[in-house]
């Protein structure tokens, strides 16, 4: 069969450690979770607020199926925008503090939506080196060229704009870079984009609810606001349910409802996800009393890793990378960690660098003393075991 060779290619991502085992949950996403008929402590979800579990949520949920049923089964700019879309949208926009929104199905959806219809075959793409997949794929779309520049630095951002020739120019950035937990360099970046007179576009997705007043992100953290052209978002981390988000001015909203294409050709959000996701933007503007909790959280597992002397990177949120070396080593730490009752996943090749294989550990602010301490406790010696210990 013409399908014959991924055998061979499956048994060498075997033989090198780079196979993914996909596990299977069989409960709501919580501090634990329940998997093979086993309770394991959770601390791989992107679940930073403990959101994805919340009664509010589900009764949200569930009263809007009861209304307005399950799905729009239309795009939105046919007949699937309804109030819930509409009420989501400018919720979102006082919360980040923009002039408007828009929603989309998914954060890796809500990339390829904006930056081909931002950019083309005749302009420049100045993209961080480490930025995530779904930026990489909406520059691929775009057909613009793509000038990567080294993770995090302005002043090779700079060398490679002045080195360029292009008709419009887009610098695009996570904000907090997913697999380090490292922040962008936000204001130098908008200091560079004004000076070459560039748009500038930033990657929220796991800044909202994390960082800022009440889990505004980034651009709240560094009081940026109206500096940035475009924020891009996601739903399904912090706000624990699914669904992309562009902010930014009306008349880049305005633009991208007339040339996103996941937008045009692609149906609207469910309606238990919409709202879901508004009750989440409520129980934020309400409270930070989560926000507060997971960075405590956070800062206690880190201190502690720290203090035994794990090599945790650069750093600076409540993504905790453990980073172990060689994609065998971080398979064995997850396996022996899930054997104790841990889920960890292990991070490795093509997802982070060879010789970077790394577990990255991540609390929330639904994860109770107890739950840390045991984590701490099981890492720490497995750590020890495997000679992964400064």
């Amino acid at each position: 069969m013409a399908t014959e060779f991924l055998e061979a290619q499956i048994a060498e991502l075997k033989d090198k450690g780079l196979y993914n085992t996909i596990r299977v949950l069989e409960s709501a996403v919580d501090a634990q979770v329940t998997i093979g008929g086993k309770h394991y402590l959770n601390f791989t979800s992107n679940n930073y607020l403990g959101l994805a579990n919340h009664p509010r949520l589900k009764a949200a949920a569930k009263h809007a199926i009861d209304l307005y049923g399950i799905g729009p089964a239309a795009v939105r700019t046919i007949a699937g925008t309804t109030q819930l879309h509409e009420v989501l949208e400018h919720k979102l926009a006082q919360f980040k503090r923009v002039e408007a929104t828009l929603t989309l199905q998914g954060g890796f959806l809500a990339n390829l939506a904006t930056i081909p219809a931002l950019v083309g075959d005749s302009d420049v793409i100045f993209s961080d080196e480490l930025n995530h997949a779904s930026i990489i794929d909406g520059c691929r779309l775009s057909k613009a060229s793509v000038v990567r520049y080294a993770h995090n630095d302005p002043a090779d951002l700079r060398e490679k704009i002045r080195a360029a020739t292009y008709q419009r120019g887009l610098i695009i950035s996570d904000g907090v870079f997913s697999m380090d937990g490292d922040i962008a360099r936000l204001p130098e970046l908008v200091e560079v984009a004004r000076e070459f007179h560039l748009m500038l576009m930033v990657d929220d997705a796991h800044g909202e609810g994390v960082l800022g007043e009440g889990g505004r992100g980034i651009v709240d953290h560094f009081g940026l606001h109206g500096q940035v052209d475009v924020e891009i978002g996601t739903m399904s981390k912090a706000f624990g349910v699914v669904g992309g988000v562009v902010a930014g001015k009306q008349r880049v909203i305005d633009w991208l409802k007339q040339r996103a294409r996941p937008l045009l050709f692609s149906s609207a959000m469910t309606i238990p996800d919409v709202a879901a996701c508004s009750e989440a933007v409520t129980l934020l503007e309400e409270s930070d009393e989560l926000v507060k909790r997971l960075w405590q959280n956070a800062d206690y597992l880190k201190e502690h890793l720290h203090d035994a002397g794990f090599d945790l990177g650069t750093t600076q949120t409540p993504i905790v990378p453990v980073i172990v070396g060689e994609a065998q080593t971080a398979q064995a730490f997850s396996r022996a960690l899930f054997e104790d009752g841990i889920f960890v996943m292990p991070i490795f090749y093509p997802t982070v660098p060879h010789g970077k294989a790394r577990l990255r550990i991540m609390n929330s602010a639904v994860h109770q003393q107890e739950h840390l301490d045991r984590a701490l406790e099981r890492i720490i010696a497995i750590g020890k075991q495997l000679n992964v210990v400064a």
